[in-house]
């Protein structure tokens, strides 16, 4: 059968408004982190809680500055490290369940997304496979995945802690000095900026990265399947050639996006040192001059690091976002692809006839059918073939020999009153019972990856030992199957 294989637009996406597509992958986020709200809830807690304590030393490292210029005794000054180490306890207890419950969130929302993923795919018909290529769905089911994974676990963690950090630590610092709390902030709207600009342009350049590695795994893919072929016309140079150039643009499209990265981060560094370094100028001439105490000057500097660090994780954090509302939205693409037929909402079989045998006779009238909707293959077919008869189809190749059984069997759906079985229209008949009373012998043979039993008895899971025996026995492989080193297991 000569059919038209279409291919998706590299991007691996319609090409459509952006924003919309955004706002579907958000919406996909928000709905895992709901499935997950109580897990959620208690990693959020402990990323409270934990700043909560941890944003307490550097107050008691103040007493202590502010002791040493009093002469306090060395009794004092081993209070005062006791209480430290209590504090960065009490602070890593809850720094590792934040950890254990809101990464071990992502990795479940992996597992469903990825399970979903798998059945959805499984859904669809044969049209939806030759649009799209099996390396770049490969693709998708796993870098994509954990581009998702990332955001929904690590990013999410990383830009909480950064909120709770902000939000408790600012009164402590204007409680210390509010001029000093303005100078330290004032590179926060430059920083702002640079997140926005930068942020944009990963998320297109990572696109472009994971769209090259969807080729690149198709392109791979197709050549372990046909590596038969390949060998057989003498093709492996210009495949070799052809993976190469592919390989060659991934990795330039890799390095664009590296060098932004690489340019991103050391920019949100200077932009902070500046705040840093404005900190200390002014910071230390207000102990100088006794309008803060030096205690007070080094607890607000100990607010300032606990700052910095979570202003520059932000850089990680949008890339991080970035990738993964890209990785999402090429999932989210493949989701929504409706199967592309269903089962009429009232088939013709009722529940009592679930145990319903055809008698055999398979009637098409007048069918004409299209792969692509232009170019019919079939046009105005009609047959009769009764029950017990014995009929061969033959023509050229691309006359539509497999079409007619794909139709009969709905691997593609043909038009309304065109295809019967028993005088029943095959688009009423649910497709499972359709496809349980219909044996059909494809073309190219596959075996999976198991037993020779598992893949006699595929589609039958209660297949006995016996049945499976008497089933090769039918076709003549008993025998030779026996011959095997390990028989049919």
């Amino acid at each position: 059968m000569a059919e038209r294989r279409m291919f998706r637009g590299l991007s691996g996406r319609e090409r459509g408004d952006s924003g919309r597509v955004r706002r579907q992958a958000w919406n996909r986020i928000l709905a895992a982190w709901r499935r997950h709200r109580r897990v959620l809830a208690a990693g959020l807690g402990c990323i409270l809680l934990g700043n909560a304590i941890g944003l307490t030393a550097p107050t008691v490292v103040r007493y202590a500055v502010d002791d040493l210029a009093r002469a306090t005794t060395a009794e004092k000054f081993f209070r005062y490290g006791l209480l430290v180490i209590a504090i960065a306890l009490g602070q890593g207890v809850f720094l590792f369940w934040q950890r254990r419950l809101l990464v071990g969130m992502s990795r479940d929302i992996e597992y469903e997304l990825r399970n979903e993923f798998f059945a959805h795919l499984e859904q669809m018909g044969p049209r939806f496979f030759h649009e799209y290529r099996t390396g770049d769905l490969m693709s998708r089911a796993t870098n994509d995945l954990n581009a998702v994974r990332m955001l929904v676990g690590p990013a999410l963690m990383y830009s909480v802690n950064a909120l709770v950090v902000f939000a408790l630590a600012l009164p402590l610092m204007i409680r210390v000095s509010g001029r000093l709390t303005l100078l330290a902030l004032c590179s926060l709207p430059l920083v702002s900026v640079a997140t926005k600009l930068f942020g944009a342009r990963i998320h297109a350049h990572f696109e472009r990265v994971q769209e090259q590695l969807g080729r690149l795994s198709a392109r791979a893919q197709e050549n372990f399947a046909g590596v038969r072929v390949v060998r057989a016309y003498g093709q492996e140079e210009a495949e070799r050639r052809a993976f190469r150039a592919l390989n060659r643009e991934y990795v330039r499209r890799n390095l664009r996006l590296i060098r932004l990265t690489a340019l991103f981060y050391p920019t949100l560094a200077a932009l902070i040192g500046l705040g840093s370094a404005a900190v200390l100028w002014y910071g230390g001439r207000l102990a100088l001059q006794g309008t803060i105490s030096v205690g007070q000057f080094v607890e607000f500097t100990l607010y300032l690091a606990r700052l910095i660090w979570p202003v520059i994780a932000m850089g990680w954090v949008v890339n991080l976002v970035e990738r993964g509302l890209a990785s999402m939205g090429r999932i989210v693409e493949i989701l929504e692809r409706e199967p592309e037929s269903r089962d009429v909402a009232t088939p013709l079989l009722s529940k009592t006839d679930e145990e319903w045998v055809p008698q055999g006779k398979i009637e098409i009238r007048h069918l004409t059918f299209s792969y692509d909707g232009q170019a019919p293959v079939l046009r105005d077919v009609s047959l009769v073939i009764e029950p017990g008869e014995t009929v061969a189809i033959v023509g050229r190749t691309g006359s539509g020999k497999t079409t007619v059984v794909n139709v009969l069997t709905r691997l593609y759906e043909p038009p309304p009153g065109t295809v019967f079985l028993d005088g029943r229209d095959v688009r009423e008949i649910p497709r499972a019972r359709l496809r349980a009373v219909l044996g059909v012998v494809p073309q190219e043979p596959f075996l999976f990856g198991l037993s020779v039993a598992e893949n006699i008895a595929f589609g039958a899971d209660s297949a006995s030992e016996s049945e499976i025996v008497e089933a090769a026995r039918w076709v003549g492989l008993e025998e030779e199957i026996r011959g095997f080193p390990e028989g049919f297991r």
